[in-house]
């Protein structure tokens, strides 16, 4: 709400030709120097097994959203990152690589929206699915206090559109505690099995990758932005829920971990190969 047309990157899905590029955008682009040849992207998205007329329209998509803008460097064609988006994507980074702290205290977020308000209200409340906030009742939302911040700067952005008899459709309480079995609350919160099932796909899918890392760096790349695509939704699926309320198998702290152990395997490979991919090229060599 807050970021102009690049506010929807947090509701996307992973897996799809769309995901993989934004995970290429978000997590490679920025420590090349910020720019890609377009020929380079091209090959990037290759070596993930999107054809190179899908990445094409993926990039233009990106930039229509305001996450990119062309950028040609030197007669090359290329792509950088719009400077609008940089803080979507440290906000992103924020979530995806921080501490998982499990605070002590809740924050609750009120709704009351007049009737003339209701595409804004299915609006926010995407939104507040989308990072990590659950369900309490009808017109009332609970997440843990790290996501205060994020919840302040998304009632912030809703201006004055959303007015009800002059007074706000929304109310952002901090440090509540919430008393009574937690553990039940939770459950009827948040969609548990949901947020297990994504702990336990990640765990399934790249365990195996820890104990034999890839042989080159192309093969590193492409593991580690498939790596880093799933992984990235599970900590707003999940936003640090507290482990003493939760079962005593969670999965959490183990695709956590195992997520660390892939980070320090591939990351630094994943970058170098992109930078030799994504280097400007002579000029007189035509990029589409």
């Amino acid at each position: 709400m807050t970021d102009g047309p690049a506010r929807d990157d947090l509701e996307a899905s992973s897996g799809s030709a769309a995901a993989l590029l934004r995970t290429v955008v978000g997590s490679v682009l920025r420590p090349i120097g910020g720019w890609m040849s377009a020929a380079g992207a091209v090959r990037l998205m290759d070596a993930l097994g999107v054809p190179a007329a899908t990445a094409r329209s993926g990039l233009a998509r990106l930039c229509s959203r305001g996450v990119l803008r062309r950028e040609p460097r030197d007669g090359v064609a290329g792509y950088a990152i719009d400077p609008a988006a940089h803080a979507m994507l440290e906000r992103g980074d924020a979530r995806i690589f921080g501490e998982r702290v499990e605070a002590p205290t809740w924050c609750l977020l009120s709704l009351s929206f007049p009737e003339h308000g209701r595409g804004a209200r299915d609006r926010l409340r995407r939104r507040l699915a989308s990072l990590g906030c659950g369900a309490v009742a009808d017109g009332l939302w609970i997440a843990p206090s790290a996501l205060e911040d994020e919840l302040a700067s998304v009632v912030a952005g809703l201006g004055g559109a959303i007015q009800g008899a002059g007074a706000p459709a929304v109310a952002l309480f901090s440090g509540a505690l919430p008393h009574g079995d937690l553990a039940a609350g939770l459950a009827r919160w948040y969609d548990l099995p949901a947020i297990r099932a994504a702990h336990d796909g990640f765990l399934a899918r790249f365990g195996a990758a820890a104990e034999t890392p890839p042989a080159d760096d192309a093969a590193a790349f492409a593991l580690w932005i498939r790596v880093l695509d799933e992984w990235r939704i599970i900590p707003y699926r999940d936003p640090g829920l507290p482990s003493a309320a939760l079962p005593a198998d969670w999965p959490g702290a183990a695709s956590s971990a195992l997520f660390r152990r892939l980070r320090a395997a591939l990351e630094d490979r994943a970058v170098a190969h992109a930078a030799a991919v994504a280097a400007p090229e002579p000029a007189t060599v035509s990029a589409r």
